[in-house]
């Protein structure tokens, strides 16, 4: 696809949300309050400004105490400078254990990756608006539902995913449990660096004094955690166990109180299917293995999964951990420690790594909002998916 295409492309999916939210809230005042929390036309001319960790806790704490119904918001961890790792469940019974299948959605494993948790946040409050409400001719076009988020222009219209249902997000908030944890490093997001801010005394802890602050949140996770020790290049050991570096991975796995937060939020909702991490960038998908090339027993599924959020959101889907390259003999190197590999690895869950936006922390609000709003598809698919996955299992 062309540049300028493309740039058309992403222009129009934001006004296409944009007049979407103007219209149904215009349309029925008395359904719809959403006005000021969407209206994209507002500064956008202007550099994107997203959350800091203290105004993200209060706007949260605002629409779980206006949506109570379908929104639970807790503490599941304090960081070591003190900062709560909140939880939002949305659910149409959010305080009960129905055994209904759970997906989980995390974001700012690295603190640097702002996107991650924005996007969340964006989600939250789409769904907190948009819950309740009948489904509705959003483009004025006669029809109801016929451009609903799939990433194709079912109407050929020119516009994508313009006229989402509504009652099909009441259909997932009320058979599922969407489990959000939008910023799973509030230390190092107060930072705007990659790791959190727990002080370091050495690489296994020896020293007396401080060495360097922070460990990298994604390398944390114990599944193969020994292995680098038996190929040591492969695994860049040197470079992982500097605790100066930023992918330093801490004196253990499960060293920090973040991903111990994480671990145990993980073990208490045993009906967790499919999870989504979202880190920046680069415009990827990615599943299980991220050590080694060897095929997962459940490839077939993620693949077919992987394909399908691609269709949404365009992104490029990477198989085996290398560019789609299937080895003659399977390679054994990449990354240990991540949050992927542990929870397909060890709690037999179906993990995915999206990868936003094609920079860091981009600040064009067409870009910024363009990427909001194809992931909206992104988590109501894979909620979706979560509701037969156990009967694709077999």
């Amino acid at each position: 696809m062309k540049k300028n295409q493309c740039i058309s492309l992403v222009f129009v999916s934001v006004l296409v949300l944009s007049s979407f939210l103007s219209l149904v809230i215009s349309a029925q005042p008395d359904k719809y309050d959403a006005l000021e929390l969407f209206d994209l036309s507002k500064n956008m001319g202007d550099p994107y400004e997203y959350h800091t960790y203290d105004s993200m806790t209060m706007l949260l704490q605002n629409i779980a105490l206006n949506h109570s119904d379908i929104i639970l918001l807790e503490s599941i961890g304090i960081t070591y400078e003190g900062r709560n790792i909140w939880a939002i469940t949305l659910s149409d019974q959010p305080t009960l254990d129905e055994g209904e299948p759970a997906v989980l959605l995390m974001g700012a494993h690295h603190g640097n990756e702002k996107p991650t948790y924005e996007s969340l946040i964006f989600f939250i409050e789409f769904v907190a608006e948009i819950y309740g409400k009948e489904d509705f001719d959003n483009d004025e076009d006669g029809l109801i539902n016929e451009d609903d988020f799939d990433g194709v222009d079912n109407d050929d219209d020119g516009l994508l995913d313009e006229d989402p249902s509504e009652e099909r997000i009441q259909f997932l908030v009320d058979h599922t449990k969407i489990l959000i944890l939008p910023m799973v490093n509030p230390d190092g997001v107060e930072y705007e660096w990659r790791k959190n801010h727990a002080p370091n005394y050495g690489p296994f802890g020896q020293n007396n004094e401080i060495t360097s602050y922070g460990v990298d949140l994604n390398r944390n996770y114990d599944y193969r955690w020994n292995l680098p020790f038996i190929l040591p290049f492969n695994y860049m050991l040197p470079f992982i166990m500097n605790d100066e570096s930023w992918n330093y991975r801490g004196e253990h796995a499960f060293s920090e109180n973040e991903t111990i937060a994480v671990r145990d939020f993980v073990l208490s909702h045993p009906s967790i299917k499919i999870s989504l991490s979202y880190h920046t960038y680069s415009e990827l998908i990615m599943f299980p293995w991220t050590h080694t090339s060897l095929p997962t027993p459940d490839e077939d599924l993620f693949i077919s999964i992987g394909e399908n959020m691609s269709k949404i959101n365009k992104y490029r889907m990477l198989v085996h951990g290398w560019a789609n390259r299937t080895y003659l003999i399977p390679r054994f190197a990449g990354t240990i420690g991540t949050s992927e590999n542990w929870l397909y690895g060890a709690q037999g869950i179906l993990a995915y790594t999206m990868e936003l936006c094609k920079t860091r922390a981009p600040n064009d609000p067409l870009e910024v909002y363009d990427c909001f709003y194809k992931h909206v598809g992104v988590n109501l698919y894979v909620s979706e998916r979560a509701l037969n996955v156990d009967v694709e299992r077999g």
